[in-house]
């Protein structure tokens, strides 16, 4: 396939791009058009010859770090936007091609169904009611103009992805080979998971399965607490996980971000991949983690 990807220079896109291009695949990454604040995309750098070879899939991976910094006004804002009209221009440039792209896939995340506990979560379950639920549901939203050409589109509800080359798992090591990392909160909040080569593989089902359109949860089999990731890591690691942060630290250091991130509860499992058949390469997190480490 000839893919068209969006935030190929970030830990999903460099992993994605190496694993589909290991299987035959080419692609253009579409940058942002820093000159023009109304035009989102650098259109105008998508050469001329992907009228006569069209693109036949779209990966759109971009969107301001959400995890970066405290939750200002202005970063909320950023975050926003960054999603929903870089999407909005994204579906609508396809939607206008003449020869149309055949699948549309737009990152989202489990953040869509907000902070839920216990329960056990899926594809159909609803939407959340915090911030990151709405950025979700309004970045979802926001790839109406391809359906409405008749693109095929999916919406990837990506869980914490687990990478020894970045993303949230580095920077948890320090502390915890110090030995001084331990539960946040209460340690019930779950924590729904994938390993980064097991994201690669589900993106290219994505890209093959004509069936699948839709939310799809991208996530591992196997939804951990805190408390259960903390003492898994710790183990792999050899280190004692005796301290403890308190909510109301984490909320006093990081703001709303360290409450629907850090104490938010999303339980979440994929209906949809487990009905697709899909074979985990790293379905138990302590074989991801191991796995993790070793490439770090």
């Amino acid at each position: 396939m000839n893919i068209l990807i969006t935030g190929a220079s970030g830990l999903i896109g460099s992993s994605l791009i190496q694993f589909l291009f290991s299987q035959g695949h080419s692609f253009f990454s579409l940058q942002r058009n820093k000159k023009n604040e109304e035009t989102f995309w650098n259109f105008d750098r998508i050469p001329a010859s992907s009228r006569t070879v069209p693109f036949d899939a779209v990966i759109h991976l971009a969107g301001e770090n959400i995890a970066s910094g405290r939750w200002t006004k202005h970063k909320k804002e950023l975050i926003l936007t960054s999603r929903t009209q870089g999407t909005y221009q994204l579906a609508e440039y396809c939607a206008g091609l003449e020869e149309k792209p055949k699948v549309f896939i737009s990152a989202s995340a489990i953040g869509f169904y907000g902070s839920r506990g216990d329960r056990a979560l899926n594809e159909s379950s609803r939407s959340g009611t915090n911030f990151v639920a709405e950025v979700c549901r309004k970045w979802e939203e926001a790839t109406a103009p391809a359906s409405a050409a008749g693109i095929r589109v999916v919406h990837g509800r990506i869980g914490m992805v687990l990478s020894g080359k970045g993303g949230t798992l580095p920077t948890m090591l320090p502390s915890f080979k110090l030995g001084i990392a331990g539960i946040v909160g209460t340690g019930l909040q779950y924590v729904s998971w994938v390993s980064i080569q097991d994201l690669a593989a589900m993106f290219s089902l994505l890209l093959q399965d004509d069936t699948i359109t839709g939310p799809v949860n991208l996530v591992a089999p196997e939804p951990v607490t805190n408390y259960q990731f903390t003492k898994t890591l710790g183990k792999i690691l050899k280190r004692r996980t005796i301290f403890k942060m308190p909510a109301f630290v984490a909320r006093t250091v990081f703001g709303q971000m360290g409450e629907e991130l850090i104490l938010s509860s999303c339980r979440v499992t994929s209906r949809v991949l487990q009905e697709k058949g899909f074979t985990y390469s790293y379905p138990d997190l302590e074989g991801a983690l191991i796995s993790c480490l070793d490439e770090s």
